[in-house]
């Protein structure tokens, strides 16, 4: 019999998100799906606040969506991750992960202690001495508590895996062009910036839809539901009364500065490449306008990305609402896509 496939499992600032799949031969069939509303304030910034809320709307997704298995693929973000190329010494795997919090402890900004640290490597080394790669570490506390939120709801967490990581495996377009993969969630924005697959820079920046709604309201004086529903009706155009794009725009502003500043660091950096086409992926990419004022402020190839292009037989699920849980999905469908592979 063949083994089942963990369900990728990505618990957001304002729902949770799990995708399930069967591994073919040549492909990955999609063959379940289910989301979930979370309570406000359970997560902020990624980072889980109330787990029992957290175990509560799991147990009720699984009941709901009849998954399978109850075996997952965790993604995780932190606006405390950092993800850093750098060269380690070339050792086995299981040598190299005991002797990693001695090889980077002074590129930490956090102990080595409180922090759960990976190598992703990104070259064959042969035998050369040292093998160059993305040092990746983040916050253990913030990690653990997921795990046990997750596994307090009757769940076996398989594997945890970096959200940033699962976006570029559903969304990345393998081709010449350097492209960013931006993921704008209600709290968090996930980026990673890559060359044909190869990770170039991976940010989470603590901003997203929230954050465009309060200011919106706040600048225009209006109720925090009225500047929602101007932003996901009316978007970068406006409502019609004064100030109301402008409002948008200021709101988008902060954001916007966070991405320009890290394509300009790619482009003068050692690398010096330069990014020409962004994918927009989340439930802001849908923002009316947000694409075109983003080709137009950056300067680049603005796409909405397509989460589920390397998904098989998605017919049955769009009949029940799988076009409108794609936009949101990009993390969850990368994250099984990873554990399928």
């Amino acid at each position: 019999m063949a083994s089942v496939t963990p369900i990728g499992l990505d618990i957001g600032s304002s729902s949770i998100r799990a995708v399930e799949v069967r591994r073919g031969r040549d492909d990955v069939a999609l063959t379940n799906f289910g989301q979930i509303p979370l309570p406000p304030k359970t997560v902020h910034e990624g980072v889980i606040q109330d787990p029992h809320a957290v175990t509560t709307a799991l147990r009720q997704l699984w009941t709901n969506s009849r998954f399978v298995t109850k075996h997952v693929v965790l993604g995780v973000t932190n606006p405390q991750l950092i993800v850093r190329e750098t060269q380690v010494s070339n050792l086995p795997a299981k040598e190299l992960r005991k002797s990693l919090p001695f090889q980077v402890r002074d590129m930490l900004p956090l102990s080595v202690d409180r922090s759960l640290l990976d190598f992703y490597p990104l070259e064959d080394p042969g035998d050369a001495p040292t093998v160059r790669g993305l040092l990746i570490a983040t916050p253990k506390d913030a990690v653990l508590t997921a795990v046990e939120a997750v596994e307090q709801a009757g769940l076996r967490v398989e594997q945890v895996d970096l959200a940033s990581f699962a976006l570029l495996r559903s969304a990345a377009h393998l081709d010449t062009q350097v492209e960013a993969i931006i993921d704008l969630g209600a709290q968090v924005t996930s980026m990673v910036v890559h060359a044909d697959g190869e990770p170039l820079i991976v940010r989470t920046i603590p901003r997203g839809g929230n954050e465009f709604t309060d200011a919106i309201a706040t600048r225009l004086a209006i109720q925090t539901s009225e500047a929602e529903e101007l932003k996901c009706r009316f978007g970068m155009h406006g409502d019609g009364r004064p100030d109301a794009a402008g409002a948008v725009q200021d709101a988008i502003r902060p954001l916007l500065n966070e991405i320009r500043s890290s394509f300009t660091y790619l482009a003068s950096g050692e690398r010096q490449k330069r990014v020409t086409r962004l994918a927009l992926a989340g439930g802001g990419a849908l923002m009316p306008g947000l694409a075109e004022y983003l080709q137009d402020q950056l300067d680049v190839a603005v796409i909405l990305a397509d989460s589920a292009a390397r998904l098989r037989d998605t017919r049955r699920a769009r009949q029940r609402g799988f076009e409108n849980f794609v936009p949101s999905a990009a993390v969850s469908i990368g994250l099984t896509l990873g554990a399928a592979a």
